[in-house]
């Protein structure tokens, strides 16, 4: 560890939020701005990947000097510069990480790129002090259904991943078929809340810790096809208890794998109250659980400075040249 305190600044724009927040040690949060565009994309059902990169441009400058202000803090005290260079879409990833480039290189600051999973999980520090590795991390998100062994800050091993769909890809479609529209994840757990699990879905299990959504999201699909006057509130409260249920049977297989008995939840998906429940019931087993902060699981630069952090005070350095690669894996 480094003896002096050391100031982030973590530049998130992977998809469809511009953020940039300072963070102290990567666990005190200073500022976390985030500007979004779901209002913008509501309109199309999903995100524009076009339309995403050109508000990134208009909003990075205004949004990392908000980010300044609210930490009472200018340029020249910032020690580092933690832009995400991967995964999410190639232009948005390229605006924050250009003005990242450009920025730690007027400033003469090292420039340490992250990976936006590793931020993901790095947003359980900042909600929580005493977690450290080693644990293991449910990592659910729009892109990715991951079980990861962090048995370090900057050491991971990807144990389980989903071989088609990813969880939050299987929620938003699910949202879509029903009517709800984008953001698919949080209108499905609301609209859920006032429903029953009357209605058995498929699971797909693996000898392995791998997932597949798949199955599930076309049988919701039939389903609402053959029925489209389906309750649809039963109908989301179905298929997210299927879901969890996978979620659960295979960190419950990590854990016998590993003997590790520390789970962190990340990832938007983690952001789903059910699920948040359902994990929350292993610590009746004598598991421990992490879950971020509400405001955590979405894409936001805290999470991003908290990962440059510890790759910064582990001597990771990346030359000024450093480009986006959009399907950059843990």
């Amino acid at each position: 560890m480094t003896e002096r305190d050391v100031i982030v600044l973590g530049i998130e724009s992977s998809c469809d939020e511009t953020s940039v927040a300072v963070v102290k040690n990567g666990r005190e949060v200073l500022s976390n701005v985030i500007d979004t565009q779901i209002k913008i994309h509501e309109l199309y059902g999903g995100v524009v990947p076009e339309i995403a990169s050109r508000n990134h441009i208009e909003a990075i400058s205004r949004v990392a000097k908000t980010a300044l202000e609210e930490a009472k803090m200018s340029f020249s005290d910032i020690d580092v510069v933690a832009p995400t260079y991967g995964p999410g879409l190639v232009g948005a990833l390229l605006v924050g990480l250009s003005y990242g480039r450009g920025l730690a290189y007027a400033l003469k600051k090292p420039l340490v790129g992250v990976n936006h999973l590793e931020g993901h999980i790095a947003a359980n520090y900042i909600t929580h002090p005493d977690l450290e590795p080693p644990f293991l991390c449910m990592l659910t998100s729009g892109g990715n259904t991951q079980i990861v062994y962090v048995k370090d800050y900057c050491d991971m091993e990807v144990l389980g991943r989903t071989r088609d769909d990813a969880i939050g890809e299987a929620f938003d479609k699910v949202a879509r078929v029903v009517g709800l529209g984008y953001p698919g994840g949080p209108k499905v757990d609301k609209l859920a809340q006032q429903g029953n699990p009357t209605i058995d879905f498929p699971k797909t299990h693996f000898e392995n810790l791998d997932f597949s959504f798949s199955g599930i999201k076309t049988a919701v699909i039939n389903l609402h096809h053959k029925n489209p006057d389906v309750n649809k509130a039963d109908l989301c409260k179905s298929f997210e208890k299927t879901v969890s249920q996978i979620l659960v049977e295979n960190i419950e297989k990590a854990i016998k794998q590993t003997n590790l008995k520390t789970i962190a939840l990340a990832g938007g998906v983690s952001a789903n109250s059910y699920i948040r429940n359902e994990f929350l019931k292993l610590e009746e087993k004598g598991i421990k659980i992490y879950m971020p902060d509400l405001k955590l699981c979405t894409d936001n630069a805290a999470m991003i400075a908290s990962a440059g952090y510890y790759n910064f005070i582990s001597g990771k350095r990346d030359n000024i040249d450093l480009n986006a690669i959009p399907n950059l894996k843990l």
